[in-house]
């Protein structure tokens, strides 16, 4: 992925090396359940399930129909575009939770 300019940013568990991770990738992290809340109503909601397609046209008629059914949602979850309007207000949590520390 990586060499395709993709990066996968994930949580730091128990069995895994701890890396530091920079304010953007907190964020992003920090969003990520709005994220999965959009798949899952899209997949669970909209019926964009695997239903055994027998031919990319009917898999992509699915996914389509899915997508547009969504687009008439009265409420759907956001995440604001731009990340240089919240960094002020991650770099004061961050802040506040310093001074939390003994």
């Amino acid at each position: 992925l990586f060499g395709n300019g993709i990066q996968l940013i994930t949580a730091v568990r128990r069995n895994m090396k701890s890396k530091a991770l920079s304010n953007e990738e907190k964020l992003l992290l920090r969003k990520r359940s709005v994220i999965e809340t959009v798949n899952d109503e899209i997949k669970n909601i909209c019926h964009a399930e695997h239903t055994r397609h027998r031919s990319i046209n009917g898999f992509l008629l699915n996914l389509m129909s899915a997508i547009a059914a969504y687009a008439f949602f009265p409420k759907k979850p956001s995440i604001k575009k731009d990340i240089e309007e919240t960094k002020p207000k991650l770099i004061e949590q961050f802040q506040k939770q310093m001074q939390l520390m003994p």
